[in-house]
């Protein structure tokens, strides 16, 4: 059993999925069925393994969201090899690190980054190039080759019996909020899991509609609710990259009768900012799932109010400790929103202090994390996977505390935590009071040298476009409801945050700029 098995199904001599049934679809209008996927994607295996892929080998893509990335995907673990998604994002120096690290020999790319990779080209293992390209053919690099030799492969495939469970099927780079990233590797067993336990948890079926808003590089575009849904035999609706509009995002959900859709919280924010949002017909969209960052109370509160038909479930979780470890139902969004919410099935979550000790309810720890979707380790760092991966639990970095009823409360990054004058102040904490600010668009707290208290609050605030904001307004907003030592002791206005693919915050570029 492997991931292949999402599209080898469509085989006739498996056929437990219609190979008619349209499978997955870009936004563009561009379609495969079940059976054209599972047959392109054998194509690939065929090409790739007459190109000497075999087992364990490291494929590197670097492609823009697209039908062949999902169809490169599959084809990769049907072959037992290993796919290195890389964020297109990168820089050169940046890419250099991920294809030297991960020691990858092809790589997949998309012509429009053919100029990052020509500057590293002679200073990464990378022995073979496969260009896709959408656009002039004779712009393709002399050293690459045409995306066709992929193509040109058989679409019949002869799978490989000696793919086990265990094997790794993916290496996901972190997003790097607190550093350097570290590669996670994800199994087989690692990836069917956690899709059967979303679609345990939601119930999707076959008729659902499941829509992705970011890249496919990152877990929350293809493990979350992507490939559960081919797991359900339903449809994926995938969005192209770059130029997000969230305009744009509702035509697709109205168009396409979308009924299970993932939206990062700024998403979340800007729609509910649409003067026009009332015109787009969404009544098939039954629900939003929302993470990387917990959605604030007044959006909980307008959602509800402008859209009261659609559940908005908030999870949580981490590449190398599950995408989605916990989740908050629709039904709890009123009472528990600031929460997130209980374990997914067949996980475990708990408190640790220092001493990996488990702490009793309310109390403030390590979240840690353990079940089937949890990473083994990470790629070639023995020191950083002993330190993470502890008896078969996830030592996430974050920290929070489970009340009394079960529930999740996240407090932050446990590197992030500010120790002022001997108290630990939870950034969180502060940001929760500072975003609801009529004239504050985004927010991030964090620790800054202080030569008497060791470390000060300071906050990074995003005023909203078209309002003033000064610091005196800041410091009559929080006066009542902070404690003093709580309360920043410097104030930086921005135009924006720095954040990763999946929306978090890397406060360390702020720490590095502020300190």
């Amino acid at each position: 059993m492997n991931v292949s098995y999402l599209v080898d199904r469509a085989e006739k001599h498996l056929q437990t999925i219609d190979p008619n049934k349209q499978a997955v679809k870009l936004e563009s209008g561009k379609a495969w069925t079940y059976g054209e996927l599972n047959a392109v994607s054998n194509s690939y295996a065929n090409s790739l393994r007459e190109m000497g892929i075999k087992k364990g080998d490291r494929i590197g893509i670097l492609l823009y969201n697209s039908l062949e990335y999902v169809a490169l995907y599959f084809a990769i673990s049907k072959l037992g090899a290993i796919a290195v998604r890389i964020n297109f994002r990168l820089t050169a120096q940046e890419l250099a690190y991920i294809l030297n690290d991960s020691e990858t020999t092809l790589l997949c790319f998309d012509l429009k980054l053919a100029k990052e990779i020509e500057m590293i080209r002679f200073s990464v293992p990378v022995k073979d190039y496969i260009c896709l390209q959408r656009e002039d053919k004779s712009s393709l690099p002399a050293w690459a080759k045409r995306w066709n030799v992929l193509e040109d492969g058989n679409s019949v495939f002869v799978s490989q019996d000696n793919i086990d469970k265990s094997d790794p099927v993916m290496l996901m780079y972190t997003s790097g909020t607190t550093g350097r990233p570290k590669g996670a590797l994800w199994s087989h067993e690692n990836t069917l899991w956690f899709c059967t336990m979303q679609a345990l948890k939601w119930g999707f079926d076959s008729n659902t509609i499941g829509m992705t808003t970011g890249p496919l590089y990152h877990v929350g575009a293809l493990e979350d609710i992507s490939l559960a849904t081919f797991l359900s035999g339903g449809t994926v609706i995938i969005t192209e990259s770059g130029g997000f509009n969230i305009e744009k995002v509702l035509s697709i959900i109205e168009k396409e009768k979308v009924t299970d859709c993932f939206l990062f919280p700024f998403m979340i924010y800007e729609m509910l900012k649409l003067p026009n949002l009332s015109s787009f017909k969404l009544d098939h969209l039954q629900t939003i799932y929302s993470g990387g960052d917990p959605i604030t109370a007044w959006a909980i509160d307008q959602l509800n109010d402008l859209l009261p038909y659609i559940g908005l479930v908030q999870v949580y979780g981490l590449t190398e400790g599950t995408p989605i470890a916990t989740s908050l139902d629709p039904s709890d969004s009123q009472e528990k929103g600031y929460t997130a919410g209980k374990p997914m099935p067949f996980t475990y979550v708990k408190i640790v202090d220092g001493e990996n000790y488990t702490l009793d309810f309310e109390e403030v720890g390590e979240i840690c994390v353990k079940g089937p979707a949890v990473s083994k380790a990470y790629w070639k760092k023995p020191e950083e996977t002993a330190a993470t991966f502890i008896n078969g639990w996830c030592h996430t970095g974050d920290l929070g505390y489970i009340d009394q009823a079960g529930y999740l409360t996240i407090s932050g990054r446990k590197k992030d935590m500010i120790r002022s004058g001997g108290e630990n102040i939870y950034p969180v904490e502060v940001e929760n009071i500072l975003i609801r600010h009529h004239a504050i668009q985004d927010v991030a707290v964090i620790g800054i040298p202080d030569p008497k208290y060791i470390e000060s609050v300071c906050a990074v605030i995003v005023p909203k476009f078209d309002m003033s904001l000064t610091e005196e307004d800041i410091i009559d907003f929080i006066q009542d409801k902070l404690a003093s030592y709580k309360k920043p002791k410097k104030i930086v206005f921005v135009d924006e945050l720095p954040r990763t693919a999946s929306g978090k915050v890397q406060k360390f570029r702020l720490k590095n700029q502020y300190k």
